[in-house]
């Protein structure tokens, strides 16, 4: 399955989105636009798949995704009524070439070129964009205009993002390399609480185990095992926070049949022990 081209329209009265989605609205396949797009997950969690990066979200992340880089979000059945997310879709093309060879503008066009990887926006520099984001919802035409341009200029001027694909990576869209990382990604998500071998996972490529091995690691810079393992941790952080079960519960229920084993990963992806982690989450919102 590659990559679905998808099109986005604009009402007369706009030249670009800003669309809040809620629920089941809010799922999407692997697909991609000729946009610029940021996402502001305001109520949800789950896994993304940007270009040849697979990693977790949570509420309140902002990520930047560029024009034609594969994506797509999977998020936790448990948002299915209750999530929420916001984008800002536009064609660079709107700020027009002029604007963007001026020499007030180099930060803002510089900007545009690293998202080509996809951009995680991290600290304050999140905080500012989902507040932006969430006045863009209800703005007059003319002032969501000049909210994106201060968001533009306000992240071009900050550091505090990281790149999530490689560069190689987006400059073919549709090649062999996303339906296999889709594949496997898909594959990932449906069966990550049950017991997974990387025979079974390279067999979903036609290849050997050592060469899938070397092949996911030279797409993804982690090792399936490290991916499997990020997978499971954050649904284990989802249920900690949301659910009464016990550890060894909710340890069984992300494919781990040993507790031991269980808060080794936990602690090694996390920083903490199960339980810590869940007395941080509730003291920090409360």
């Amino acid at each position: 399955m590659k990559p679905v081209l998808r099109q986005v329209t604009h009402s007369p009265e706009h030249s670009f989105a800003v669309r809040k989605d809620t629920g089941g609205d809010m799922q999407n396949t692997w697909h991609y636009h000729a946009e610029i797009e940021f996402l502001y997950i305001r109520h949800s969690a789950g896994t993304w798949l940007i270009g040849d990066h697979i990693g977790h979200f949570q509420s309140g992340d902002v990520v930047i995704t560029g024009a034609n880089l594969p994506h797509c979000f999977r998020h936790e059945t448990t948002y299915m009524d209750s999530g929420e997310t916001i984008c800002v879709k536009f064609l660079p093309e709107i700020l027009g070439d002029h604007f963007l060879q001026l020499p007030e503008a180099k930060s803002i066009r510089a900007l545009l070129g690293k998202a080509s990887t996809g951009l995680q926006l991290m600290g304050k520099t999140k905080e500012m964009a989902a507040a932006l984001i969430e006045a863009m919802l209800m703005d007059t035409p003319g002032k969501k205009l000049v909210h994106l341009l201060l968001l533009l200029q306000e992240v071009s001027e900050s550091r505090d993002y990281v790149p999530l694909s490689s560069k190689g990576f987006i400059q073919s869209p549709g090649n062999s390399d996303e339906e296999r990382i889709r594949t496997i990604f898909e594959y990932t998500m449906k069966h990550y609480h049950e017991r997974i071998s990387l025979d079974t996972v390279a067999s979903l490529l036609n290849m050997t185990r050592p060469s899938f091995c070397r092949y996911f690691k030279s797409k993804t810079k982690k090792t399936y095992v490290e991916f499997l393992m990020e997978v499971r941790i954050g649904y284990a952080c989802k249920l900690l926070v949301e659910d009464e079960k016990n550890v060894a519960e909710i340890g069984y229920e992300c494919g781990y049949n040993n507790i031991s084993h269980f808060n080794h990963q936990f602690k090694s992806i996390t920083g903490k022990r199960p339980l810590e982690y869940k007395r941080d989450y509730l003291e920090q919102h409360s």
